[in-house]
């Protein structure tokens, strides 16, 4: 299915399917563009960038053509959905997304005020794999760390994970570490556009071993 005009926004991290993203929304090129698909309650696209920053900063001295230093981002990002929306005060907006589905840009362009927009197409949801007996501990370890944050009485606000908990999903419990690890943000990206999720929980496993999560 294809997404025509789809805004985009990009940052320094990598939303996945099912994953929480608290924003804070003070730049006048987001926050027309987030009242409005949270009126029309439409998704937005985060991509990963791979050069500029998430603050829209002044080009540097030289004939440049923008008014704005250069951004590029990966074309492989995930549609985002508000799920909580507040004013604080004026020229501030408190969100709180989840993750939807993939999707990879075929178009894009930067609009005069430094609005992205882009065509793009949907991305096949991961298929629903149960784990296998040797990934199980991956999946133990997730269970555990989430019953300890319940157990310290984290609000569900400021829990990194929302329910449900699909931990016996091979997808679900993949993305979750992938969110939780501290890894750079390009091997983060790989991690989200395998289209295996099984391969992905594989990986996963791996770097849970060499740290010494899984025991």
């Amino acid at each position: 299915m294809t997404l025509d005009s789809l805004p985009l926004f990009p940052l320094g991290t990598v939303l996945y399917p099912g994953g929480v993203l608290p924003l804070r929304i003070f730049e006048v090129r987001y926050l027309a563009m987030i009242g409005k698909c949270h009126k029309l309650g439409t998704p937005f696209g985060v991509v990963a960038l791979t050069q500029g920053s998430e603050i829209q900063r002044p080009a540097g001295a030289g004939p440049t053509g923008d008014a704005f230093a250069s951004e590029s981002f990966n074309a492989v990002g995930t549609l985002a959905t508000i799920t909580e929306f507040s004013t604080p005060q004026a020229g501030l907006m408190v969100i709180r997304c989840t993750g939807a589905q993939r999707f990879s840009v075929k178009r894009h362009e930067k609009l005069k005020h430094g609005l992205w927009i882009a065509d793009a197409v949907r991305l096949p949801q991961d298929q629903t794999i149960a784990i296998p007996a040797d990934l199980k501990p991956v999946a133990k370890a997730l269970g555990n760390l989430i019953k300890s944050l319940q157990e310290r009485a984290v609000p569900q606000e400021q829990m990194p994970l929302q329910p449900p908990y699909l931990l016996e999903d091979c997808g679900w419990v993949a993305n979750r570490w992938c969110e939780l690890l501290s890894l750079p943000l390009a091997h983060k990206q790989r991690l989200m556009e395998l289209d295996n999720p099984l391969v992905r929980l594989e990986l996963v496993g791996d770097m849970l071993e060499r740290g010494g999560i899984l025991k």
